[in-house]
Formats: structure tokens, C-alpha cells, sequence
């Protein structure tokens, strides 16, 4: 087992389901299957296709011998002639009818995209249970006043739970980009070799209506609406890039919420899971390094140049078919989805035994809001004190002048405001002063804002998903 590349998405980092929706076992079943969606409708629209050779495809979807397979491959070159040789030998009644009409495209592009098509299911899973989780935290922190940053330097305070509404409204929109794409998704059909059905209307004895109504019924039998108007032997790549564009999206939007949580670690405002055994640093044992967001960004990285393989393929595709695709689209398209699967894994992970410092938040929330207060000062004691505007402005800014120098030369404590109640300009008591700099009042609309979001945009899709909700989201490493 550890004598060979083992790729990491599998040993290290996505859960078991998305790896059994990649694996050989669910691809070549899906094969079978289409085979036998193939033949079941040809039956049905006149062919002669016997019920006994249908019952012996329908006992073998699953016992696939892939020893047998590998040794065709090695013989013949072509991966879905292997198989139709594996598949008739299990079926020698049935091995005449196996893959009547079809060419390669037909089990290899309609495989890819129902693989995809349930791959982007447990996506969505994983993307409702993280605003789930999301929508939990925020509504626990909506009124808990934080330092907010432009250029990361402090700016107007907002609330802890506000600023997870940002994180929640790129999921929401990564949702809605998802449930397009699926709404959209459709099979290649069974076009033939150039996408003109001609091998089925020569079976079908000229009869389009039946060479159509064939695709119908095989995508009915394979769980789809439709199939592709018009296609080459291969349906358009574009239909690749739109899907993994969808996976690009949640890369960036976990990317910029890892970000986030390590510059706030740095601050030590909050913390992600950290276990009792768990090793920071081998060398500085003191250390807890966010590991977790920076593997979340690490592995957004990838998906986000990984989009660069879609968009090339599709640009690449020479008039109805080549096959150029065929071993990129192996490695980018299952990659790019384990990928996502355990970004969400890990961020649902991290939110869920996120701690957050309250006391952390309020200590460097006073070092910044004494300079944020001085309006509120000036206006407050011009108004209600018959003060001198100008000369109040002159005194805030003499004090604020003084007070950082003690902060930036010395590393003392911001002053200002122990300045301002000993000026007499002022004429402040400690009771109006403690008002004026109170944080819940700078922080403007951000708790309605967080409330209203939550109700009328979070919660719609919860109960939309409601089912979905309930993940483990356990990692391994």
C-alpha cells in the first residue's frame, strides 16, 4: 500500500462518499447500466432485444471483473472496448446487443455527467450544513461588538455575527450558482459517432421519432429530464467548465473565510478546533497554528487553478470530437470535486468549534475607540455643554496627538480619553463619558443587519434543506 503515490485527496482528505463517487466501482457500474438503459429501450421501440438477454445484463451491473478488463485494455487500447468485452463475457446471451448503436461517448460522457450530477448533491449538502453552521454562530455573536478593518487597520466597529453574514452571503450565492447548474445539467443522449445519430436511425430504419424517443427513454431510466440538443461525439466541455466554475466559487469563498480566521487568530480573537493532543509546531510547542483554515486555502488554491484545465479543454475540442480531453478530464474533474468536498468538510469542521474572545475583542475595541469617539465628543459637548467647537476640535486634536505618541514610541496604553475627562473644556462627568464611548453604539445597523439577513435570506434555504442538514464533517488529519 505505501509503496506507490497514493494521491492525498483520498489518503489524507476527502470523505468516503466522494471517493465512492469517483471510484472504478460506481464509474463501470454506471457503464452497465447505461448498457442496459440502451438495450431496454431499444427492446421497447422494436428491436429484437430478448427479455432473457435484458435479465443477464441486469444480474452482472456489479460484478466486474477488472483483472479481466485490464488485460483487454492491454491488448486493445481502448478502455470501453475492454469493457465491452468484461461485460460479454458475464453475458454471453446479451454480448451481441451489448453497445448496439453507441460509440465510446456514449457510457464515457453520460457517466461523467451523472457522476458529476451527484457529486454536486453532496456539495450542496456540505454547503447547507456549513451555513447552517454559519447561521448558528451568527445569531450567537449578532450583538457582540468587534473591531472592523479596511486594509486591515481598524475602521467603525461592526459585530462578531455581522461579519459572518459576509461569509454566509458568499455560500448563499455559491448555493444559488449550484442548484443552476444542476437545474441545467443534462445527459449527452446516444448520438453517435458525430452527433448525428446515424447509427441509430440505420437501426431504427430511418424512424428519427424513434431515434429521439430513444434518448428520451434512456434519460428517464437514468434519472434525467433531457439530453443535449445538439452535440459532436462528445457533449461541449463548456458543460465541464460550468460545473467546475460552480466548484471555483466555493474555493473562493472558503479561501476568504480561512483568511479571515487566521488574521483574527493572529489577533487572538478567535481560535479554531484545536485538540488536546494536537501538535501546533514541532519545534515551538506553544503554538497553535490554524492549520485547519490554512489547509482550507491551500486546497482552494488548488480548485482555482484547476478551473484553468476546463476552460483550456473546452477552448481545445477540434470540430465534433478529439481526444485530447480524455486524460486531463480524468485527473481535473474528479480532483476539483474532492477537493471542494474537503474544503467544505474542513470549514463546517472549523465553525462548528470555533472559540471566540470576547474579552480579547473588547480589550483591543478600547485600545482603538477613544480616536473613533472624538466626534461623538465634540458634537455631544457643543450641543448639550454651550462648548466652543473649534476650540474643542484643537484640544481633541492636541490630546490625540499626545495620547498615540504614548502608544507608538512607548507601548503605553491609549490616554486619550483619561485626557479628555481632565480637560476642563470638556466638562465631561465619567457617567456621560462612559456613554458617549459605549462600543454597542458604533456599531450602526450591524445587529438588525444581521437579524434581517438571517430571517429573510439564511433561513429560506435552511428549510429549503432542512434534510441535508447534519453532517459529522469529521477530518482525519
Amino acid at each position: 500500500m505505501h509503496e506507490f503515490y497514493e494521491n492525498p485527496l483520498c489518503g489524507r482528505y476527502a470523505t468516503e462518499e466522494m471517493k465512492r463517487q469517483f471510484s472504478d466501482d460506481n464509474k463501470f457500474s454506471t457503464w452497465r447500466k447505461l448498457w442496459l438503459a440502451l438495450a431496454e429501450s431499444e427492446q421497447e421501440l422494436g428491436l429484437n432485444i430478448t427479455d432473457e438477454q435484458l435479465d443477464e445484463m441486469r444480474a452482472h451491473l456489479y460484478d466486474i471483473d477488472y483483472k479481466t478488463a485490464a488485460a483487454h485494455e492491454y491488448k486493445v487500447r481502448h478502455d470501453v472496448m475492454a469493457h465491452v468485452l468484461t461485460f460479454g463475457e458475464v453475458c454471453p446471451k446479451a454480448k451481441p446487443i451489448i453497445h448496439l448503436g453507441a460509440t465510446s461517448c456514449y457510457v464515457g460522457d453520460n457517466t461523467d455527467i451523472i457522476r458529476m450530477h451527484g457529486a454536486l448533491l453532496i456539495i450542496r449538502k456540505l454547503l447547507v450544513n456549513a451555513v447552517a453552521a454559519l447561521a448558528e454562530f451568527a445569531e450567537k455573536y449578532k450583538a457582540q461588538p468587534t473591531l472592523a478593518f479596511t486594509h486591515f487597520q481598524a475602521a467603525q466597529p461592526t459585530t462578531v455575527g455581522k461579519r459572518a453574514t459576509l461569509w454566509l452571503n458568499d455560500l448563499l450565492f455559491d448555493i444559488e450558482q449550484l442548484d443552476f447548474q444542476l437545474e441545467h445539467l443534462k445527459l449527452l443522449g446516444c448520438k453517435g459517432t458525430t452527433g448525428t445519430g446515424a447509427s441509430f436511425l440505420e437501426l431504427f430504419d430511418g424512424d428519427a421519432e424513434k431515434v429521439e424517443e430513444l434518448e428520451r427513454r434512456i434519460a428517464a431510466k437514468m434519472g434525467f429530464d433531457a439530453c443535449q440538443s445538439v452535440t459532436g461525439q462528445t457533449y461541449s466541455r463548456k458543460v465541464d467548465y460550468a460545473v467546475l466554475q460552480v466548484l471555483c466559487g466555493i474555493a473562493q469563498s472558503a479561501s476568504k473565510f480561512s483568511s479571515d480566521i487566521r488574521l483574527l487568530s493572529h489577533l487572538k480573537e478567535v481560535d479554531e478546533p484545536f485538540e488536546s493532543g494536537q501538535i501546533g509546531s514541532s519545534a515551538m510547542a506553544y503554538k497553535r497554528n490554524p492549520m485547519r483554515s490554512e489547509r482550507i486555502a491551500s486546497l482552494s488554491r488548488y480548485i482555482i487553478c484547476d478551473l484553468q484545465n476546463a476552460s483550456i479543454t473546452a477552448s481545445a475540442q477540434w470540430l465534433e470530437r478529439t481526444l485530447d480531453d480524455s486524460a486531463n478530464r480524468r485527473i481535473s474533474i474528479p480532483e476539483a470535486f474532492l477537493a471542494c468536498d474537503s474544503i467544505l468538510t474542513l470549514y463546517i469542521n472549523v465553525v462548528r468549534g470555533m472559540k471566540v474572545y470576547p474579552a480579547v475583542i473588547e480589550k483591543h475595541m478600547n485600545e482603538e475607540l477613544p480616536f473613533m469617539a472624538t466626534e461623538n465628543i465634540l458634537m455631544y459637548c457643543v450641543k448639550n455643554k454651550g462648548g466652543d467647537r473649534q476650540a474643542l476640535h484643537e484640544a481633541i486634536r492636541r490630546h490625540s496627538v499626545a495620547a498615540a505618541e504614548q502608544v507608538k514610541l512607548y507601548g503605553r496604553e491609549n490616554d486619550l480619553l483619561q485626557r479628555v475627562m481632565a480637560d476642563d473644556t470638556f466638562s465631561l462627568t465619567q457617567e456621560e463619558l462612559d456613554t458617549l464611548t459605549d462600543p454597542s453604539t458604533f456599531t450602526g445597523m450591524a445587529e438588525h443587519q444581521c437579524e434581517k439577513f438571517l430571517n429573510e435570506h439564511v433561513k429560506p434555504v435552511l428549510e429549503k434543506y432542512k434534510d441535508y442538514i447534519g453532517v459529522k464533517a469529521e477530518i482525519n488529519v
